[in-house]
């Protein structure tokens, strides 16, 4: 054998025991590989399970958690991509440049949830880190676009809700007042209708007058007042004097009160 090729043999040996070492220093790496095999060939179930065998081996592999978010996120659970994303955006081993990317795909993420305003915090997060990104500067303006669309929307619907409010209130006033007109108008033609009551006296037998004729009320005579005899007028004085000794009575059991306690709180 040459010179050369048992240089060659020990160069392969070398790379074989070499790659061998980072298998076993790195074995979530294989997982990683073959779960990057089926993503590219659009079979995001095996990819995912890959994945999560990766972090299996190392929880904290920053490769394996933004790629099982990218496959949760292709298949459409944006909430579970969510939560990767945001994971590698605060791991302490991520570059930068990962978190970066990290930001810009949960602000995607949260976009396909209509959650725009923690979308639009994420995308700027992202142009932080990496400031000359295109797509996370369109994706940062044309979010805060429509969430200024939103507040004028919402505020074009506050004031028409306010508006038929007092309209409402209008219309209620309005009616309230009709129905009250209503009732005053039927109350009066009522009294116009029921006649009229006769007053104190009128419906009561008057004398004849002597020369037979019925005098009218404005001819009636006023009804002088009787004179008390003299025996009438000795009760009176006798009730009235009963009357005074009993407030006498009641008036110096009044001024007696109630004794006073002779304590001062």
């Amino acid at each position: 054998m040459s010179r050369i090729a048992r240089i060659l043999l020990v160069v392969v040996a070398l790379v074989g025991a070499t790659a061998t070492a980072r298998g076993q220093m790195f074995p979530e790496r294989r997982h990683i590989r073959k779960g990057n095999e089926h993503y590219e060939g659009q079979r995001m179930a095996d990819s995912q399970k890959e994945y999560l065998a990766a972090l299996l081996k190392d929880t904290l592999s920053v490769a394996a958690n933004f790629n099982l978010g990218d496959a949760l996120y292709a298949t459409g659970d944006y909430a579970a991509a969510e939560e990767q994303f945001a994971r590698v955006a605060q791991m302490e081993g991520a570059t930068p440049e990962q978190r970066a990317s990290a930001y810009y795909n949960l602000g995607n993420a949260q976009f396909q949830q209509q959650k725009l305003q923690e979308a639009l915090g994420s995308y700027k997060e992202s142009l932080k880190l990496r400031p000359e990104d295109l797509e996370a500067k369109f994706n940062y303006a044309y979010t805060k676009e429509l969430l200024k669309e939103q507040e004028q929307n919402q505020d074009q619907n506050k004031d028409q809700n306010q508006q038929q409010n007092q309209d409402q209130n209008q219309q209620q006033n309005q009616d309230q007042n009709q129905d009250q007109n209503r009732d005053n108008s039927e109350g009066e033609n009522d009294q116009q209708q029921q006649p009229n009551e006769p007053e104190e006296g009128e419906g009561e037998q008057q004398p004849q007058n002597p020369e037979g004729d019925k005098p009218q009320p404005s001819e009636q005579p006023q009804a002088e007042r009787p004179e008390p005899r003299p025996e009438s007028q000795q009760m009176l004085d006798a009730v009235q004097a009963a009357e005074d000794k009993t407030r006498e009575k009641v008036d110096e059991k009044r001024a007696v009160g109630v004794a006073a306690s002779g304590k001062n709180w």
